[in-house]
């Protein structure tokens, strides 16, 4: 007698003991498919069958390489039966019904009547069905030249998940070179697997995972639906966090309040209101107008690399900040005062092509909202509209949009209150940027809340300067600022920038490191000791006119 040591397993749903028992099971020998169709693997290699994101390539191919029988029978009572017909002496032949199995025997000399074969209890594998879904879902087996398959087969694009790679990805394109001769589809994008904050699966068994419906009710369908596409970048693990539907449900809340502010404005014919006023309107929509083609060609830049939370994210920066936070400031009339009919259908025209952009993620706050701007009655709805198309809209420069944000800035860094007025005046380094400066005065006077647009041709005496762009931008703050306290910020600015510079400097001056970093590593490094170095200019140059 001797002891041994045994490491005995244990069911993950049951906590049965687990022992080995020898039963008969149903193979496919899956080397003589991948022999047969070199196909399989080249394919994928190759792009002909492109992977979203590429990486998973590499585990595709390990599958097929070391490719192994797989085992096609289950011991279930539901299913697709396995054709197998044993006769009492434990033969048996494969066939689709009794009737069929019968005549097989006979072929080999074994007379049976109805009722004295059994067929095979097991069921086939849910793979086994599912591998040949491409070709069965347009009836491609029985009716192989049917108009369906021919118009729809190859597919376009599968969405799956990386876990079942080999299960069903690696098996439709072995099933499809070895029964249509081509392969299975075109594309497929990769999901990320769901975890929770500790980085577990989420699953019913763990009980991690939210109740969808309980977060339906609290942040809204789109808010939700929103929440997981900005966490989902292909092939990446989605971390699920609250605070994202969140952000899904404040988004909607954006657009909703958007939409209430334009539709609350009274509306009055162009002639009713200043000239300069109609002038800054067209110049605004126009500046929009740009934007918005800009982004739509960014956002089907990232659909056509499968890029979707990408794209939500470019959608979303349109939105919040060039509609919202711009567009709608540069047009809204003074309080209590009433809007011109050419903005405001221009803002109504802008938002209904916003809402078509919006519309494949967020599709119900989209289609409530176009249908109203359409007053209820829209001639179709935006489900099946026409997907906005970047236009060739004239290029609006937003120079004009980096002064008054450079003025803002300095508001908040200075304490000083929006409702003082500013005096400016800005050094131009060409006429061509004077010229834009000057055709955005009005938005610019309204949204930096300054005396006048001043243009200078030498720098003046104690002025704040700020950059906008290349541009140098003087802020006259003798009267809203202690001069003291202003020497001493930025003298602890420039003590910190001196600090950061150093740090940079070392690691440029490192060889190993400019010598093994990716070249666009490299350049950063770079292009922060450029910013740093012209900030420090900038700030002695303040420091001297304060002095």
């Amino acid at each position: 007698i001797e002891d041994i040591k045994n490491s005995v397993g244990y069911s993950e749903r049951t906590d049965a003991v687990i022992e080995p028992r020898l039963s008969k099971q149903w193979f496919v020998d899956m080397k003589k498919f991948i022999e047969k169709n070199p196909k399989v693997l080249e394919a994928v290699m190759s792009d002909e069958i492109k992977f979203h994101p590429a990486k998973f390539k590499n585990t595709y191919k390990h599958w097929v390489e070391n490719i192994r029988e797989w085992c096609i029978s289950r011991q279930l009572w539901w299913g697709q039966r396995i054709p197998a017909w044993y006769a009492p002496d434990g033969s048996f032949v494969v066939a689709a019904t009794e009737d069929e199995a019968i005549k097989k025997f006979e072929a080999q000399n074994s007379k049976f009547e109805i009722g004295q074969l059994k067929q095979d209890e097991d069921v086939v594998d849910t793979w086994f069905s599912s591998w040949l879904w491409p070709m069965s879902v347009f009836d491609g087996f029985e009716n192989p030249n049917n108009p369906d398959i021919k118009a729809f087969y190859p597919t376009d694009d599968l969405v799956t998940g990386p876990d079942i790679i080999f299960f069903w990805v690696l098996r439709m394109v072995m099933a499809g070179y070895e029964y249509k001769g081509e392969k299975p589809f075109k594309n497929v994008y990769f999901t990320g697997t769901v975890r929770d904050h500790l980085r577990r699966k989420m699953s019913k068994q763990l009980g991690n995972s939210p109740d969808p419906v309980e977060l339906i009710s609290k942040f809204g369908a789109d808010g939700v639906r929103m929440g997981m596409l900005l966490s989902s970048s292909a092939g990446n693990d989605i971390l699920f966090d609250k605070a994202m539907v969140e952000q899904g449900r404040n988004f909607c809340n954006k657009i909703w309040n958007a939409y209430r502010l334009v539709k609350g404005w009274e509306v009055v014919e162009d002639s009713a209101v200043d000239n300069e006023i109609v002038k800054s309107g067209e110049l605004a929509s126009q500046w929009f107008a740009y934007k918005f083609s800009e982004a739509l060609k960014d956002i089907e830049d990232k659909f056509t690399d499968y890029r979707l939370s990408e794209a939500l994210m470019a959608a979303y920066k349109l939105v919040w900040d060039d509609y919202c936070s711009w567009y709608l400031e540069m047009i809204k009339p003074e309080y209590g005062k009433p809007i011109h009919r050419s903005a405001y259908e221009a803002t109504l025209r802008h938002f209904s092509e916003v809402l078509k952009m919006l519309h494949p993620f967020m599709p119900f706050i989209t289609e409530e909202l176009y249908h109203d701007v359409k007053g209820g009655k829209p001639e179709k709805p935006v489900i099946v509209e026409d997907f906005p198309k970047a236009g060739n809209a004239a290029r609006v420069s937003s120079i004009a949009i980096d002064f008054i944000t450079e003025i803002r800035n300095l508001r908040n860094s200075k304490g000083l209150s929006p409702k003082e007025e500013l005096r400016t005046a800005i050094l131009c380094e060409n006429q061509e940027n004077a010229a834009i400066y000057r055709q955005f005065e009005y938005i610019i006077r309204k949204l930096a809340n300054i005396t006048a647009l001043e243009f200078l041709t030498e720098k003046p005496a104690g002025a704040l300067q700020l950059l906008v762009n290349k541009d140098a931008l003087y802020v006259f703050l003798a009267e809203s600022i202690n001069p003291e306290e202003e020497k001493q910020k930025i003298a602890e600015e420039i003590n910190y920038l001196q600090g950061f510079l150093k740090s940079v400097d070392a690691k440029l001056g490192n060889e190993k490191f400019v010598a093994h970093a990716k070249p666009d590593v490299v350049e950063k490094e770079r292009q922060k000791k450029a910013d740093a170095e012209a900030k420090l200019r900038l700030l002695n140059q303040n420091l001297a006119a304060l002095n």
